[in-house]
């Protein structure tokens, strides 16, 4: 039977036209994203977007202080602008940034392929936005935003003394925002217990992994007293509450509630960066990391001593037991020396370079270090007496904070942007802006320390022509323009090294880092390793990297103990 041979037929194809990509296609993925490093990019988008709001704050404060008078601001509008800008720094800026830098570090670090929770982690982020766009939405409704400071003591912040909804927004938004913080917190406890890969135990964990540790520990301990706070200024304010009446202990009861909250925040917002700095150090001194084993028992004896100094910032009040908060507060100076001592140690005889980084690290050392003996000075409480209500403790408030958020914060951006990214930052763009950020603030804040001694107060929206503060406020405020002006430079670095900066082509690109973020590419894949190198030590990125240095660097890990085997069987 003969076969027939059927030639084969082109199909008929319709011709589709080229699809042309929709406007704001891109932006649709990153919305529903549960990639824990798009969610820490997003937060620090947004912190960043919180951190020009309140610096604009700032600037129309120092600018109405340059001169005695009302400039152009009323008193009304002067209490809104340093009410929100000490809440949007406080809270909508330092505290979700270390989110930021947590979720795009902390499981590469641990060799996680992502967070314990990832859908909580997104919610976390969402109820962070919208809580601080609530409460910045005050400024937009009748009467303004809260103006009864940022602490909010009753009776100023009830109903009778703060009409409008302006306080109801800074409220509910504080509460929102602080249960993003709290889910935020729970969600790294869980990965750093649960998800770190083999051979990573707690005593191989870098720095940055203990204080986030620390840090989420603090979170559950202070935020909550936050929450009841907040919620009883709620129900004072509408339900006919009497939670802070005289009789039940009013403006004192709040007090001990805030500052309970109040200054465990202030090293919620510190200990994660001196883990960033601390990750920073070993890499530009070439060096190992000086007294891992005392880093980490001073974060956790920061962590235990900060829930026991609350009260210091009661002093004045009369109503605390001064002997035993002065003492404690004096003691908290003890492990942050032991800190300074690593640090210092980490970059002794190391051939220290000075890339961006570590320009900001440096300036985070020489900042902190200022701001934490003014803090001395206030521990003492016949001092703090006589200056407690002036310009000191902004200044020293600043030091501490600015000198350890700002400077650390961007420390770590120019660190790790190549592994966020895939590209270098402008190594010239980060050096101007070091030196403007850090002759800025210096300049804004220096003075503030004597303003204070001469007794300006802190929270007026004016002062006299007789008080002599006039020329001391002037170049305070310059410096305050300089430092705003220093965000300039950053904001087009970042714009630039994005599009157009040169690719890091390599895993390390700094050539020295330690932790296994460098064990992987710049940027990572989605679940963040295609493989795993063995993890024998605090440096695992530095052995595959070097692995010819692997014996000698397990020799000189365990020197002394082999000194001390020598000795005895000698």
């Amino acid at each position: 039977m003969a076969t027939t041979r059927i030639e084969p037929q082109p199909i008929p194809t319709r011709a589709w036209n080229a699809r042309r990509t929709l406007k704001g296609a891109r932006l649709g993925p990153w919305l529903r994203t549960t990639d824990p490093k798009q969610i820490g990019i997003l937060y620090l988008i947004t912190s960043f977007f919180f951190f020009i709001v309140g610096g604009a704050m700032a600037l129309l404060i120092r600018g109405e202080l340059a001169n005695p008078g009302l400039q152009f601001l009323s008193n009304e509008q002067y209490n809104q602008l340093f009410t929100m800008h000490g809440t949007v720094m406080l809270l909508l800026f330092a505290t979700p940034i270390i989110f930021g830098f947590a979720n795009v570090i902390l499981p590469l670090q641990i060799g996680a392929p992502d967070v314990a929770f990832p859908r909580l982690n997104a919610l976390s982020y969402w109820l962070f936005l919208f809580g601080g766009l609530i409460v910045i939405s005050g400024f937009v409704v009748p009467n303004g935003a809260a103006d009864f400071g940022w602490t909010a003591y009753p009776p100023l912040s009830r109903a009778q003394y703060s009409v409008g909804i302006g306080g109801d927004l800074w409220t509910t938004g504080l509460i929102v925002s602080g249960l993003g913080t709290i889910l935020g917190a729970v969600n790294m406890i869980t990965t750093l217990v649960c998800l770190r890969c083999p051979g990573m135990t707690m005593w191989r964990m870098p720095i940055f992994c203990w204080n986030m540790l620390a840090t989420s520990l603090l979170v559950l301990m202070a935020f909550p007293i936050l929450t009841a706070a907040l919620f009883g200024l709620v129900v004072d304010r509408h339900l006919g509450g009497h939670a802070f009446d005289p009789a039940n202990g009013g403006a004192i009861l709040y007090q001990h509630l805030f500052w309970f909250f109040g200054h465990p925040e202030v090293y919620i917002v510190a200990l994660p960066f001196f883990g960033i700095v601390t990750e920073i150090l070993p890499v530009f001194s070439r060096k190992p990391l000086f007294g891992y084993l005392g880093l980490v028992f001073a974060t956790l004896l920061i962590m235990g001593l900060s829930m026991l100094v609350w009260a210091h910032h009661m002093f004045a009040t009369g109503a605390v037991l001064l002997p035993f908060f002065s003492f404690t507060t004096f003691l908290i100076a003890v492990p942050t020396g032991i800190k300074f001592f690593n640090w210092i140690g980490t970059m002794w005889h190391g051939q220290v370079t000075f890339e961006s980084p570590m320009l900001f690290a440096i300036g985070f050392l020489v900042t902190f270090l200022l701001g934490g003996l003014t803090g001395i000075i206030l521990a003492s409480p016949p001092l703090d007496f006589h200056i407690h209500d002036t310009y000191f403790v902004v200044a020293h408030f600043h030091y501490v904070l600015f000198g350890t958020i700002v400077f650390a914060v961007f420390a770590g951006v120019y660190y790790w942007f190549p592994k966020m990214t895939g590209r270098m930052m402008d190594e010239r763009l980060g050096k101007l802006h070091f030196w403007l950020t850090f002759v800025g603030f210096h300049t804004t804040f220096l003075v503030q320390h004597w303003l204070g001694n001469e007794g300006m107060p802190r929270r007026y929206a004016d002062y006299l022509a007789s008080d002599g503060f006039t020329a001391l406020n002037v170049v305070s405020t310059i410096g305050a323009f300089i430092l705003g002006g220093s965000m300039l430079p950053f904001l087009y670095n970042v714009f630039k090294s994005y599009r157009y900066g040169v690719v890091a082509g390599v895993d390390d690109p700094w050539g020295h880092g330690n932790s296994l973020e460098w064990a992987t590419s710049c940027p990572p894949p989605r679940h963040n390793f295609t493989s795993l190198p063995r993890v024998r030590s605090i440096r695992p990125a530095f052995e595959l990297h070097y692995p010819h240095m692997s014996e000698r660097l397990e020799v000189e890990a365990h020197v002394g103990r082999r000194r001390k085997e020598r000795e005895t069987s000698s």
